[in-house]
């Protein structure tokens, strides 16, 4: 059987406790982490890197620290979910992953992202009150970026050869 990353047998585990347990919001790290290690017995993963990419790696609210993945979301402290667009999610990960590749995950498993888009995103626009945003979302309207940082960087060659400093004097020339 082909490798699968941590991140994407993380990401599996807990779709598969989303479609199987549609009446819970979220799920502890523990029972995510348990699932993983329960379904990729073959796969080789050990227990600290599985329990890392569920409490911090995929966690889109978290500041990145390796990676800039956004595959869960932090309901409260121990608890995650998958993650939906529009999630809170820190600046350094907007780029990040959301999902696994398809051609990346096993055979078995790809209809589960069939499921994330057609059920599990179609289901929280119709409980979050913001139905058309949602479903836009799910359609493929990816990521959503804050229009604010997204703007970070722009203007920079307007002083690119000065500092910001004599750029203001040179305005200010003239002025009484």
């Amino acid at each position: 059987m082909a490798a699968v990353k941590v991140a994407d047998a993380v990401w599996i585990a807990a779709a598969m406790l989303h479609r199987a347990r549609p009446d819970r919001e979220d799920f502890p790290v523990a029972e995510i982490v348990a699932q993983v290690l329960a379904l990729s017995a073959a796969w080789g993963m050990h227990g600290p890197s599985v329990q890392t990419h569920v409490s911090v790696h995929c966690v889109a609210g978290k500041r990145p620290q390796s990676a800039r993945l956004r595959m869960l979301t932090e309901t409260s402290r121990g608890r995650r979910r998958l993650y939906r667009p529009g999630d809170d999610c820190h600046p350094g990960r907007l780029s990040g992953a959301s999902l696994p590749d398809r051609e990346a995950l096993p055979p078995a498993c790809r209809e589960l992202l069939d499921w994330y888009h057609d059920d599990y995103l179609t289901q929280a626009a119709h409980g979050d009150g913001e139905p058309e945003l949602a479903m836009n979302e799910a359609a493929g309207v990816w990521p959503v970026v804050d229009p604010l940082l997204a703007l970070a960087g722009s203007g920079r060659e307007i002083w690119a050869d000065e500092g910001a400093d004599a750029y203001v004097r040179r305005l200010r020339e003239g002025w009484e």
